[in-house]
């Protein structure tokens, strides 16, 4: 029988509920077209659906599918400007994500990139 052996405690880890609540913004962020439509959000400011679908180059009704989706979610927010609805990321916490996410895993991995 082996001794026990001593050790810091454990990390709490995240329950259940909490990582639900957590990865909902991840998959949705997961599929291409929501995640550039999120970029041109993200580099262009406050947009309309058919300025966000030029600039994510996806067409108009799917862009705004995807922006009802990603403003259920709470990642982007919208503002009625006369008869047009404007989008925009919902705070600095989505840019950071965004920022983090693509300096990791497209800067680490670009071939060539220094390790």
């Amino acid at each position: 029988m082996t001794e026990p052996h001593l050790h810091s405690p454990l990390p709490r880890g995240i329950d259940a509920d909490d990582a639900a609540r957590l990865s909902a913004p991840f998959s949705l962020l997961a599929d291409p077209s929501r995640l550039r439509i999120v970029y041109a959000l993200v580099e262009g400011g406050p947009m309309c659906v058919s300025d966000v679908a030029a600039t994510a180059g996806t067409g108009e009704s799917a862009t705004s599918h995807q922006l009802a989706k990603l403003r259920a979610a709470g990642v982007v927010r919208s503002e009625r400007r006369g008869r047009e609805i404007w989008y925009q990321v919902a705070d600095a916490h989505i840019r950071l994500l965004l920022g983090v996410a693509a300096e990791h895993y497209l800067a680490e991995n670009t071939p060539g990139a220094a390790s």
